[in-house]
């Protein structure tokens, strides 16, 4: 599973997209300079606000990051839409640029692009168990039998799996899952569930109860 490093003060914008991109990836929020300069597990993409609340710019951390990798990606975000910012982080070696305010989908389509392109041979294939799970043709298989996925049961078997062990509500499930496009009881998760477990047994869904739900 790819890991992105998400480095941006604001924090409501920074668990927005978090929200977005955890379907697909592990997602590590810094909400500072420092908090970034912390990390100590391995990155492979980094979003990085160029503007933040400490002394530490993003200017900074792309020249620090550099120093021990020279090739992961780094995308920019400023609020500042300045040719001047662009130019500057093209020769700090960023490999993207996008300015505030920017659609959380956007960003995800630009970090889909980008980990393609670096990492094409492993991206969007996953497993669990003797499943595996082909992300761009959506396609789940157990030893070379497929199993038919509706969309939304795809979408939460990708939540569970790009984050076993951690816990979810079922606000948090219906946030990812159906994103803005439901209103209603969270019962539905309950039924969704259910419904993956009856077709792929083997993944070891945790009932928490009165919460939600967590692989493992």
């Amino acid at each position: 599973m790819f890991t992105v490093c998400l480095v941006e003060d604001e924090k409501k914008l920074n668990d927005l997209i978090k929200t977005y991109l955890e379907k697909e990836y592990k997602v590590v929020q810094c909400f500072s300079g420092k908090d970034a300069l912390d990390v100590t597990e391995k990155v492979h993409l980094w979003i990085l606000d160029i503007m933040l609340g400490d002394d530490i710019s993003g200017y900074d951390l792309i020249k620090k990051i550099r120093e021990t990798d020279e090739k992961v990606p780094i995308i920019f975000t400023s609020a500042r839409d300045q040719d001047l910012d662009k130019i500057i982080g093209l020769e700090l070696g960023s490999d993207d640029y996008i300015t505030k305010p920017y659609s959380p989908k956007e960003l995800v389509l630009r970090v889909n692009n980008i980990i393609k392109r670096v990492y094409n041979d492993s991206f969007n294939k996953l497993t669990y168990d003797e499943y595996k799970i082909d992300v761009d043709k959506r396609k789940v298989t157990e030893n070379d039998f497929e199993i038919k996925l509706t969309t939304l049961e795809f979408e939460l078997l990708l939540l569970f799996v790009n984050n076993v062990g951690k816990s979810f509500s079922r606000e948090e499930i219906l946030s990812s899952v159906w994103n803005e496009d439901y209103f209603g009881n969270d019962r539905v998760v309950d039924d969704l569930v259910r419904r993956l477990r009856s077709k792929m047994k083997k993944l070891n869904i945790n009932t928490i109860y009165g919460y939600g739900y967590r692989l493992s």
